[in-house]
């Protein structure tokens, strides 16, 4: 397993990340336990989940899983997504992420959150009252890090700007979606993210496993992939499922095969190849599909690879004008 730092801190994580979003709906607690251990066992000390994940039983699989080991790991977890009936259950108001931290706390069975990520941006609530509410948190030593995900470079960039103002904790991490076939983040958002020092850690790396090549373009989704679940199922239909993508999808097959490469192992190594990228977010229902992930990190991908990714790219989402000199 290899490490890197996390932007501009000095906190090491592994560039696997064990997504846990899966515990308690595709995956039962005895197996998640039995993967929580093997990713241990395998150099892997950085675990990502949030709040709203299987109605909390996410967090408190993972808080149970980890029970005796957690000096050692680099626990995230997120807050600001719908967790309850009331019209304060959601958002990123003082008032939520207030509850939300103390509720997570609790569901992890831990005194601290190692990175603490708001979900995604909240249009009612102004940034300067997230952020003083993240920044008591840091300094109740509830919080060791404070970060953000679905934020675009604007937002990214207005936040770390009030917290540079007001001498608050600042975004140490970002989380947004990057892989062979989802790519737009490199025209403005990494490069805001390597010019200030701000760590990225990229969930979807697989396109919600249609880059692992299991699935029948010509057929529907099968049951139990994330393409068919009830809470999400539709919502990563619509981002994955396209026949555009499948087209590049055999694309990318045939360079991975040319180069002797497993597709799910060349996807991840190739994410993994950004400079720019920390850590991929890799979840996985099996021990199978965790041993695939797990070798990924380390493998280096050849400029031909690269240049031959890059040309499936300019295919798929061809950028005819950019508006920025």
């Amino acid at each position: 397993m290899e490490y890197k730092t996390l932007g501009r801190t000095g906190l090491q994580v592994s560039e696997i990340c064990l997504g846990t979003m899966t515990f308690g709906e595709q995956v039962p607690e005895d197996q998640a336990k039995r993967i929580t251990d093997r990713a241990l066992e395998a150099g892997v000390n950085f675990f990502d989940t949030a709040d709203v994940y299987v109605e909390g039983r996410s967090e408190e699989i993972v808080g149970r899983a980890l029970k005796g080991q957690r000096d050692g790991i680099v626990l995230a977890t997120k807050v600001a997504n719908k967790v309850g009936p009331g019209v304060n259950d959601q958002g990123l108001s003082r008032k939520h992420v207030m509850q939300g931290i103390e509720a997570s706390l609790r569901r992890l069975a831990t005194d601290y959150i190692d990175l603490y990520y708001v979900h995604l941006p909240d249009y009612h609530t102004p940034i300067d009252e997230t952020l003083r509410a993240l920044d008591d948190l840091v300094h109740q030593g509830k919080v060791r890090y404070i970060a953000c995900s679905n934020f675009r470079a604007w937002q990214l960039c207005k936040a770390l700007w009030t917290s540079d103002l007001n001498g608050w904790a600042r975004f140490d991490c970002i989380q947004p979606p990057y892989n062979l076939i989802t790519r737009d983040i490199e025209y403005e958002l990494l490069p805001l993210c390597e010019s200030e020092g701000i760590g990225v850690c990229v969930y979807n790396p697989l396109a919600a496993g249609l880059l692992t090549g299991k699935h029948d373009p010509t057929k529907p989704p099968a049951k139990g992939t994330r393409f068919t679940l009830d809470s999400i199922g539709r919502m990563y239909y619509e981002r994955y499922w396209s026949e555009e993508n499948f087209k590049a999808l055999s694309q990318l097959s045939q360079i991975a095969d040319e180069h002797g490469r497993n597709v799910t192992q060349f996807a991840l190594a190739w994410v993994l190849s950004c400079d720019a990228v920390t850590s991929a977010i890799c979840g996985c229902t099996s021990m199978e599909h965790l041993e695939i992930n797990l070798a990924a990190s380390g493998i280096k991908l050849s400029e031909e690879e690269l240049k031959a990714c890059d040309e499936v790219w300019e295919q798929l989402r061809p950028l005819r004008f950019f508006y920025g000199r």
